[in-house]
């Protein structure tokens, strides 16, 4: 098992990595929509907040030596699942063709009061 650190996302702020390598997968926790060198929201939007999350986990993908199209799952935390179609267009905008499976739900609250948190795992080919 190794883990995974960048300060090109955003640090951990519990007793967790913000990646682990087991074998050939990729373990990203959780990602909010803090901006890495501030550690503070991007903004009150959503669309903005998904793409920050998106960034985030990209860049844990990418410091494990993976790549975008290695993602294989994501999992979508939402806090209001009516902002679900603006979250959609942003995740198919940075996905594009590539389409990892994909789980979103709803929940009362996440860390810090964000709107958003996105996990994901990758599989290196």
């Amino acid at each position: 098992m190794k883990t995974i650190m960048t300060n090109q996302a955003p640090k951990a702020v519990g007793a967790y990595s913000q990646g682990v390598v087991a074998h050939n997968m990729l373990f990203v926790s959780g990602q909010i929509p803090f901006v890495p060198a501030t550690m503070t929201l991007v903004s009150q939007d959503i669309k903005e907040q998904t793409k920050q999350c998106l960034e985030n986990v990209l860049a844990i993908v990418e410091a494990a030596g993976m790549s975008k199209t290695d993602i294989v799952r994501c999992t979508v935390f939402m806090t209001n699942l009516n902002d679900f179609p603006l979250m959609n267009e942003v995740y198919e905008a940075f996905f594009q063709d590539h389409k990892p499976a994909r789980a979103a739900v709803g929940v009362v609250a996440l860390p810090k009061n964000v709107q958003i948190e996105i996990d994901a795992i990758a599989v290196k080919s």
